[in-house]
């Protein structure tokens, strides 16, 4: 039997955030008959109404708890049979790594480690059996920044993090590729480049655009708008992890990528046209009018991108989506569903765009 038609037992981690609910959607949709658990702490960022839709059935199960919590990881693999970890599970915001950086050690250093030595002890006991797996999922954030010249990161790109939480992603790729090297734990790294699509935290660059464009509030952009992102539509990031659960190669790393390197200033000005064109009734239009140049990040990487030739030659991965078309998927969601987004918009969270935007 190939290792793809086995019925799974698959533990998500993080799976109420934003990388992490999509997938779980994704694989619940693709493997209707495997056991799904998905575990999250429920901090601001994770949101139980993401997996809504999945509530009540019977191969799925929703677990609020931490990583760092190791007998309540011991509990669940033995009581599951999990023989497939997803780790999305992490503090991930660069913004609020430089606010207090404590919270990203923690989570995606020593939650990552407990993680693994739980499900090291579990494999042992199980006889090492070839059908585990854990996957790790990172960012193209621990390679550093490029110059405009670089060739793309590739998988051999010596790490050079710049960000506390870059930082904490880079410890937590290292102690997982050494428990494979170390114990022969069956892990599988994964890092990818700037993900966008539905249950995006607002935060994050795109949902803040789309959202502060409807609200006709100032649009931040940092510094002179130059630096340059590599653009990965959710979906097709869930069908490359994916890809790498069913066919990827134990003690492997695969970068995924977009293939959509884009400028944040005309990543912005794109955003304003397709809202200008989607959304009935803005308060200000043209919404370009709101666009606002802040003080920049501090340790602001210039530009990533993701060579992801491996992945494709390897596992016959290629993401699908342009960035056009993932953005307008994008704003047709978050219009469509501001009942999902107008409660994050709480007072902690007026507070931190507060200290890091200003007024």
């Amino acid at each position: 039997m190939l290792f793809s038609e086995e019925k799974k037992s698959i533990l998500i981690t993080g799976g109420a955030g934003f990388i992490g609910s999509n997938f779980v959607h994704h694989w619940c949709n693709r493997y209707p008959d495997d056991l799904v658990i998905v575990l999250d702490a429920l901090t601001y960022a994770g949101n139980r109404h993401n997996l809504a839709s999945l509530e009540g059935k019977e191969n799925f199960r929703f677990v609020e708890g931490n990583i760092c919590d190791r007998p309540l990881i011991d509990n669940l693999l033995k009581q599951e049979n999990i023989d497939t970890i997803a780790h999305f599970a992490a503090e991930s915001h660069v913004d609020r790594s430089i606010l207090g950086p404590d919270a990203f050690i923690q989570t995606n250093v020593f939650g990552t480690f407990t993680l693994l030595e739980s499900f090291r002890h579990y494999w042992n006991a199980q006889g090492n059996p070839e059908n585990h797996r854990f996957l790790h999922v990172s960012t193209d954030e621990v390679y550093g920044s490029l110059k405009p010249e670089d060739p793309a990161f590739s998988e051999t790109t010596p790490y050079a993090p710049n960000s506390p939480y870059s930082a904490s992603k880079a410890g937590s790729d290292h102690l997982a590729r050494a428990y494979y090297h170390t114990y022969n734990v069956p892990t599988i790294i994964t890092n990818c480049s700037n993900n966008y699509g539905p249950y995006h935290f607002p935060e994050k660059l795109i949902p803040l655009m789309c959202i502060n464009i409807l609200l006709g509030k100032p649009l931040p952009v940092y510094g002179d708008g130059q630096n340059i992102r590599d653009w990965l539509y959710v979906g097709d990031h869930c069908s490359a992890l994916e890809t790498v659960i069913q066919q990827g190669k134990p003690g492997e790393t695969y970068n995924i990528g977009g293939n959509n390197e884009v400028k944040n200033i005309d990543l912005v000005t794109l955003l304003c046209d397709l809202m200008d064109e989607l959304a009935p009734n803005l308060p200000v239009k043209p919404s370009k009018e709101l666009i606002t140049f802040v003080k920049d990040r501090p340790g602001h990487d210039r530009r990533y991108a993701i060579d992801a030739t491996k992945i494709k030659t390897e596992l016959g991965w290629t993401p699908e989506e342009t960035v056009e078309g993932g953005l307008r998927r994008t704003i047709q969601w978050y219009l469509n569903n501001q009942d999902w987004w107008q409660p994050l918009l709480s007072q902690e969270y007026q507070d931190y765009y507060q200290k890091v935007y200003g007024s």
